[in-house]
């Protein structure tokens, strides 16, 4: 009966544990439902005309194309300031000197040469900045979840509509050169392509000197319709050396040379699109949310004028996903189905000689497209799942039914447009920022409903007395060793923290196509602390006979009476600690199971109370009241 109580015990506190889990990565790791369906030509995003009747001519889908060709260059890790243009400093003050700065100089003398052709935008990153999960929103228009984090070491072929299977479709040609994460993600989807191997971080030109073996030749040969280039020596300088390093100003300035030689080979009918995936930390790093990391530049530039206006003294912040809609109409393929970007609808204004009339009315009709693409998708999201807010949810299609009411009324009277253009306008603005952050809090939600379950999973300790009973103070101070440890080793619990050189420990010349054991071996790097304190945590249990021995030693009387001198004979006879672990081995198994428990419960409440303590103070703070003393 002794032994079933011990493991109905053990059972309860397994399902316990496995249960916390399950609320941890329901709360915290959500996973998006990812639907199947595709956009199509054939059937247009919503009811209506399409604009300046697109419907039946070729090459046309939603809208007519303005571009037949698209060159993109990919430059992993290009931070904002790296390509922002350095104007002249204040005067009797110290300019400013970086290596990374003022190094991609030909962005900065097209912007002031043609002001009407090119543009540079502050692209916001939703984390996490990795890769792989970049990439997935570069096509798809959709946000990764943090649960995708793990998937940058293995990626999987993308199953959503995106931009690469829309032009496949479309039987355009796409020509691929560079990071070869872009093979796991799209198999078979490229008409040629050169990968090359991206994981190790402290090869700095391996990858970018393959791409301009064959970028230069491919361009000249015509024979693409859209070229992607995914540069990863800046990305892997950063790793290295850091921002503030003079290497990373030599590879910014080949990528400028790039930029300038592809200027000078762009035909009329194709659009420059440079961009970044993700931004980097003062250290090099990325995978978290700061500021440095989710800001990252997209340049825009094409051979004739496209942008009504100069450039703005200060670039526009646009969100990341806003490129995929607004390539895929000027392109003239539908919006990928699952997109809930907003298009930059100055692109669609009709360049510098274009009315002010029928630049607002493209926009419009832009900003409608893109407006119905995202209505459907949320119709059918939330049909197929409950993860959106039902409230927020019917409170948008009120506002997209409006704003598509508006729209129709303008397009059928003509003599009110010019005062009602910015309005409607606006309105469908309105709801696809709306939606936007409608997704990001329904799948990026933090949840507090594992953490009293992770407290009871913790367990009672079992208080069996017993020669083995070790104190809590004993197992509070082995865990706040580990993570003492953890900390002092040079780890922080963020991403960009993690110590991705410890990959190749023992490999510096790589794994090949291996994921896991780079991914074994970063892990091992991380939580070594917390495995090695873990599984010597059974040591304490030696904790009691050190206590006791010094405790006889301070009941010994000083030397100089024999008599005193001697131990009683009742503490010479006190058994040794193996002759007790043969004579009652089921005390150190009490013992044992009870240790574990303390430890669990330790390390279990650790997270809890902090994030509570966390709590308290916002709740304080924000109620302009000082916060109190805790605990």
């Amino acid at each position: 009966m002794q032994k079933a109580s011990v493991l109905l015990f053990l059972a309860w506190v397994c399902f316990l544990f496995y249960a916390g889990i399950a609320l941890f990565t329901s709360g915290f790791l959500l996973t998006r439902l990812e639907l199947t369906n595709h956009s199509s030509c054939q059937e247009p995003p919503g009811p209506g005309s399409l604009p300046w009747g697109s419907q039946g001519k070729p090459g046309a889908c939603w809208m007519a194309s303005r571009f037949s060709r698209v060159v993109l260059v990919l430059i992993d890790a290009l931070r904002f300031d790296f390509a922002q243009p350095q104007h002249s400093h204040v005067p009797r003050e110290p300019p400013v000197s970086l290596p990374f700065l003022g190094k991609l100089s030909s962005l900065q003398r097209i912007l002031e040469i043609q002001p009407h052709h090119a543009r540079l935008y502050r692209s916001q990153v939703d984390p996490p900045t990795t890769t792989m999960q970049r990439l997935k929103a570069l096509t798809t228009g959709s946000l990764p979840t943090f649960i995708d984090a793990g998937s940058n070491f293995a990626s999987h072929a993308i199953v959503e509509d995106n931009l690469i299977k829309q032009l496949t479709s479309a039987g355009r040609r796409v020509v691929f050169m560079g990071d070869d994460t872009w093979k796991d993600l799209f198999p078979g989807a490229f008409s040629k392509a050169f990968f090359f191997p991206s994981f190790n971080v402290r090869d700095l030109d391996t990858v970018d000197n393959g791409i301009l073996e064959h970028l230069y030749p491919t361009m000249d040969s015509g024979e693409w319709d859209v070229l992607i280039a995914h540069f990863l020596g800046v990305d892997h300088c950063g790793h290295k050396h850091g921002p503030h390093h003079p290497e990373m100003a030599k590879k910014l300035s080949q990528m400028d040379q790039v930029i300038q030689g592809l200027v000078e080979r762009l035909e009329n009918d194709t659009l420059l699109v440079v961009a970044g995936d993700h931004g980097m930390t003062t250290n090099g790093d990325h995978g978290g949310d700061s500021e440095l990391e989710v800001s990252a530049a997209l340049f825009l530039y094409s051979p004739t004028a496209v942008f009504p206006s100069t450039p703005p003294e200060e670039p526009e912040v646009i969100p990341q996903v806003s490129l995929v809609p607004t390539l895929a109409l000027l392109l003239g393929l539908p919006i990928p189905f699952g997109n809930i970007g907003e298009v930059m609808a100055e692109l669609f204004s009709g360049g510098e000689d274009s009315q002010p009339h029928s630049s607002a009315l493209a926009q419009a009709s832009a900003l409608h497209l893109n407006a119905q693409q995202v209505s459907r998708f949320l119709h059918t999201y939330s049909a197929a799942t409950q993860d959106l807010q039902a409230k927020e949810l019917h409170q948008l299609q009120n506002l997209f039914s409006k704003a598509s009411a508006d729209y129709q009324w303008l397009l059928q009277s003509p003599k009110g447009a010019e005062a009602t253009l910015p309005t409607v306008i606006a309105e469908l603005q309105q709801f696809l920022r709306g939606a936007r952050a409608m997704c990001i809090e329904s799948w990026a939600r933090f949840s507090l409903s594992f953490l009293l379950l992770h407290l009871l999973a913790a367990g009672i300790p079992v208080t069996t007395p017993g020669p083995f009973t070790v104190p809590w103070q004993a197992v509070s101070a082995w865990a706040l060793m580990a993570t003492q440890t953890f900390y002092s080793t040079g780890h922080q619990p963020v991403f960009p923290a993690i110590h991705w050189h410890a990959a190749f420990v023992g490999f510096p010349e790589g794994h090949g196509s291996c994921t896991w054991l780079p991914a074994l071996l970063v892990g091992a790097n991380t939580f070594a602390s917390h495995l090695l304190f873990a599984v010597g945590c059974p040591l304490l249990l030696l904790w009691p006979f050190l206590c006791e021995s010094q405790g006889l030693r301070k009941r010994q009387q000083p030397p100089g009476n024999e008599a005193d001198a001697r131990v009683r004979p009742e503490e010479e006879e006190e058994p040794l600690m193996e002759m007790r672990l043969r004579d009652a081995p089921q005390h150190f198994y009490a013992a044992l199971l009870q240790l574990g428990l303390k430890y669990l419960f330790i390390l279990g409440i650790q997270g809890p109370i902090e994030t509570l303590l966390l709590l308290r103070f916002l709740l304080s703070f924000t109620s302009n009241v000082a916060p109190p003393l805790l605990l």
